[in-house]
């Protein structure tokens, strides 16, 4: 039996819609929903893992070996399957090392392939670069739609680089009334947040004001919503304070989101997009050990880590923390009061590239766009 699939090149992709971040929110919600009605496998035996991942040693014996000489060196795969309007298996392939940029180069480089749930034969392999970061900008926006203030005005975007971009994207669809934007890159005078300046100048003439902030602090006092998307080593991690946010805030964190005072989060509403993915975290970072190999005491870096170590340290309980699928389904509330200061993880699920990838590969085929590759006519053996 003859096989063929379609591959998408990054400009294919454009073409096919990856870019439209209504569509992408929209996307979003359905997969979402059929998380919490638990219509979805992920990676493992309990199908709860994020991906497997490849970890360079620091030091090998073994000429020209691997290593892990730089920030974020990785390979992972990261299958999943999703049903619904989709029903559709797959995975993303995930290459990252810090050094790409010296080379022009992304650190990360990604592709989605789709496949057929039930032989496992390909019907799409696609650029995922611009995919990846739209499914991760539009899940904020899709949590800010049910959790920030629907009068927000002021928009933090904690880390100026292309998923904040994409996210930026996304949160002009859910909040009309933004017309003030900070922005919080690695100093004053960063390089990435002079060019996001540049591009919401050009793009959403909307946006009165942009303020580039000489501090963590700066950039969160006074936002109504804040957007966390750093990628950053531990030693460049700065800490936010939980004091830093005002009633009504709500803070959205796809990154690394480092607090001490994390029992400070008890005062607020805590949500999370996959508890158990937190958890495993949580034991993976225990099973390491609570100290590095270097001697330094590891610390959470991630909000949703922080939120677990309340529950497991029983400060709070695991009903305080709610599921953002519980929200789109109804079965919790979305934001109570107008004061309340709400506090999102967003740890990001393969399910979210099959579903998206899925959309842009419906879009592709209707258009006429992409390459049709052979597998083969007939497999050779059988």
């Amino acid at each position: 039996m003859k096989l063929d699939f379609l591959y998408l090149n990054e400009q294919d992709m454009i073409q096919a819609g990856v870019l439209d971040a209504k569509k992408c929110i929209d996307t979003m919600r359905d997969t979402m929903s059929l998380f919490g009605k638990k219509d979805y496998l992920l990676g493992g035996p309990k199908a709860d893992e994020h991906g497997l991942q490849v970890n360079f040693p620091g030091k090998s014996d073994i000429p020209k070996f691997p290593l892990d000489d730089g920030p974020d060196r990785r390979l992972m795969a990261m299958p999943a399957y999703l049903g619904g309007r989709f029903h559709i298996a797959g995975q993303k392939s995930y290459g990252s090392n810090n050094h790409n940029l010296q080379k022009g180069l992304p650190r990360s480089i990604l592709m989605v392939t789709l496949m057929d749930v039930e032989t496992g034969a390909p019907v799409a392999y696609m650029s995922a670069n611009l995919l990846s970061a739209m499914r991760t900008g539009a899940m904020p926006a899709l949590a800010a739609s049910y959790l920030a203030r629907k009068d927000s005005r002021v928009l933090s975007l904690i880390g100026p680089g292309v998923i904040n971009k994409c996210a930026f994207m996304c949160y002009m669809e859910v909040l009309p009334n933004i017309d003030t934007v900070k922005l919080r890159g690695s100093s004053a005078t960063s390089k990435s947040a002079l060019r996001m300046k540049e591009w919401i100048e050009q793009k959403y003439p909307r946006i009165k004001t942009i303020e580039i902030c000489a501090s963590l602090e700066e950039a969160c006092r006074d936002a109504d919503v804040v957007s966390e998307a750093m990628s950053v080593t531990k030693q460049d991690m700065e800490e936010f304070h939980p004091s830093w946010f005002k009633p009504g805030a709500s803070v959205f964190s796809m990154g690394s989101f480092f607090a001490k005072e994390y029992d400070a989060f008890l005062d607020t509403t805590m949500v999370v997009d996959n508890y158990g993915m937190y958890e495993k975290y949580m034991s993976n970072f225990v099973a390491r050990g609570p100290v590095d190999d270097l001697g330094n005491k590891r610390e959470w870096c991630i909000m949703g880590m922080h939120f677990i170590h309340l529950v497991n340290s029983r400060k709070t309980s695991r009903e305080k923390v709610r599921n953002l699928a519980d929200i789109v389904n109804g079965l919790a509330p979305g934001r109570t009061s107008e004061e309340e200061v709400v506090m999102c993880s967003i740890g990001g699920m393969p399910l979210e590239d099959l579903s998206w990838g899925y959309d842009c590969w419906q879009s592709a085929k209707e258009q006429g766009i992409g390459t049709v590759l052979k597998l083969w006519d007939e497999p050779f053996m059988k």
